[in-house]
């Protein structure tokens, strides 16, 4: 199964992703690991991405759509991956269309920005692997430690309330409308996102068809 998570940011699309990953044993590709991996690594597309990121921008779909081609040929996609961070824009997903990476289905997490401000300032990210945690809503075991790795968690760049509030504005100018665009294909499902963990699960199976 190929699938893409739609949703603000802080909508809990990466939560979702690891869940339905696990369920189907399929790979997710979320392009902002990539991403921090390659600034992490002070690569030449990390710089680059680095500048667009910190100013909460969206980052060129050459550089996207370039991550991405590169991580659905691996042989662990061949079964099915589940997008998460991208396509980002109409462009994008009609570039992805036209390269044959077709999805079998679009989740949209519906939520208020209201609620993801609120949410995002509790977040925190493994600093070496990448994992994603909450204080209230999805702690880790041991506070400021992840449970994967060891790792410290800290608290991204881009989850600062100024940055969090460009981001949205630039979800709602350019990513929203992404939901049109799976809609006239017959992709697209809605759902919930402002409710506890487990039942966005329940409802995200659901709406995949897939036991639970």
């Amino acid at each position: 199964m190929k699938l893409i998570l739609l949703g603000a940011p802080g909508a809990g699309k990466g939560t979702q992703a690891e869940i339905i990953a696990a369920k189907l044993r399929i790979p997710t590709i979320s392009t902002g690991n990539i991403l921090r991996e390659a600034i992490r690594n002070e690569t030449q597309t990390g710089l680059e991405a680095k500048r667009y990121m910190d100013g909460g921008m969206l980052v060129p779909d050459d550089v996207i759509l370039g991550i991405v081609a590169e991580r659905v040929a691996r042989e662990d996609c061949k079964n099915g991956f589940i997008l998460d961070g991208v396509p980002r824009t109409i462009a994008q997903a009609q570039a992805l269309e036209d390269k044959g990476v077709c999805m079998d289905c679009v989740l949209s997490i519906e939520i208020d920005d209201a609620v993801i401000e609120r949410r995002m300032t509790g977040r925190r990210v493994c600093a070496s692997c990448g994992a994603s945690y909450h204080v209230t809503a999805h702690p880790p075991r041991a506070g400021g430690v992840c449970d994967a790795c060891g790792g410290e968690l800290i608290i991204r760049k881009d989850d600062a309330p100024d940055t969090v509030r460009q981001r949205l504005k630039v979800f709602h100018e350019q990513t929203e409308a992404l939901k049109g665009f799976y809609e006239k294909l017959g992709k697209l499902k809605l759902i919930n996102g402002d409710q506890p963990i487990e039942a966005v699960t329940r409802d995200v199976l659901a709406a995949l068809e897939i036991a639970q």
